[in-house]
């Protein structure tokens, strides 16, 4: 098949959909990607892009055009709204103007916003070429629980442009069971839903990191607890230093890695409050790099703000998380909540409640390493039986086959 990809968000920034990328090559498949100048998430533009370019690159056999946006910029507010738009016009006109070959499947990759699938729909329209929408974010509950969008009338609003855009995709795909009823009551006339989770990338599993290899320098000593992915508003991360307030002069420590729109808040937050001996942010580090840091920690923590836009969500980092073979403190509820407690990788506590999550670190301090192993273990085996990547892939090669197959 030839895919022709859209998407805010690729390569060379930390995205799901790189791998599905790379899949699909393997698999013989002809995939183009249009895609925006990466700038995710510290909000500017990647080493090595500027405004000059470079607009067409190749990368894991696919063909890729890039068009100009807005970057992201540090802060929420007007800038990331004009990202938005600006990503919609970019390929709007980008996708209508240089795209020539009629594909065989559109296909829509949406972490947020679901405007990226405009553009789609607009090629759709043209090449008469079925498109499909894998739902990452739900909309419009996402904007209500981040805090985003607290106007009924522009939530109204956002609710009435999903329908529309519902209503367009021949298939859409949800991340998680929890998306269905939602998306089908938002959208009754909505021609398909199917359910198609995340898996972890291949190389996210356990690795021998050598005695003397750097990432041990950067991490703390003592029991440690790591975070990895992005540091924002939705990930409610504040809560670590409520738990870490609780838990000064004990042998715990958290390390972040990565970045986000509140890293520099809770960097302000916590040389204020004194807790730098309790807590270190390490940065961004590339995707190829977080397996050894990941065997290196005691434990991994998987945060998400409480709000019911966050419940029906797994966040991508749980497939990771539990590849990695590794505990994990979980602070979530809904779906994520009950993967985790199913996989019985570790405990799961109250997203807004500092006691029990320091609590939970320190039953995984205090719990043997053998006991440990025996959770991570058990995240692993969880993973490679609900989120196998060559299962889940072939399951989606065959709605796409069918997509093309009955439009042609």
């Amino acid at each position: 098949m030839t895919i022709q990809l859209v998407t805010t968000y690729f390569w060379p920034e930390s995205f799901r959909i790189n791998d599905l990328v790379r899949a699909w090559t393997e698999r013989g498949h002809e995939v183009r990607v249009l895609t925006a100048m990466p700038n995710y998430p510290a909000g500017r533009l990647f080493p090595g892009y500027t405004w000059r370019g470079p607009y067409r690159e190749r990368h894991a056999g696919a063909g890729v055009l890039r068009v100009p946006i807005i970057t992201r910029g540090p802060h929420r507010g007007v800038r990331l709204v004009a990202n938005y738009l600006s990503f919609v016009v970019s390929a709007s006109i980008a996708g209508l103007a240089s795209i020539h070959r009629r594909p065989d499947v559109i296909f829509v990759y949406e972490p947020s916003p679901i405007t990226v699938c405009l553009p789609a729909i607009a090629l759709r329209r043209r090449w008469r070429t079925p498109l499909a929408l894998w739902v990452q974010d739900l909309w419009p509950e996402n904007l209500s629980a981040t805090g985003a969008v607290q106007s009924t009338r522009l939530l109204r609003a956002a609710g009435w442009l999903c329908r529309w855009i519902y209503r367009h995709c021949d298939l859409v795909l949800a991340q998680s069971p929890g998306f269905v009823d939602p998306i089908r009551t938002l959208c009754p006339d909505v021609r398909a839903v199917e359910v198609l989770p995340n898996w972890a990338d291949g190389i996210y599993q356990p690795v021998d990191v050598p005695a003397d290899a750097p990432e041990r320098a950067e991490l703390p000593s003592g029991f440690t607890i790591v975070h990895a992915g992005n540091i924002g508003s939705a990930q409610g991360l504040g809560i670590v230093l409520d738990a870490a307030d609780e838990l000064r002069g004990e042998d715990i420590h958290w390390a972040f890695i990565g970045d986000g729109n509140d890293r520099q808040r809770l960097e302000g937050e916590t040389a204020r409050r004194g807790l730098g001996d309790a807590i270190r942010f390490l940065g961004w580090r590339p995707n190829e790099a977080m397996p050894r840091y990941l065997s290196l920690a005691d434990a991994l923590l998987i945060s998400l703000r409480r709000g019911g836009g966050f419940a029906p969500t797994i966040p991508a980092k749980v497939q990771s998380a539990l590849a990695m073979g590794r505990p994990i403190l979980a602070a979530l509820e809904g779906e994520g909540a009950r993967v985790i407690l199913e996989s019985g990788a570790g405990p799961v506590v109250d997203p807004e409640n500092a006691t029990e999550l320091a609590a939970g670190a320190r039953a995984l301090r205090d719990a043997s390493a053998a006991a440990r192993g025996v959770m991570g273990q058990r995240g692993r085996d969880y993973a490679l039986r609900h989120f196998d990547r060559d299962t889940l892939v072939g399951r989606l090669d065959g709605w796409l086959r069918n997509l093309a197959e009955e439009r042609s």
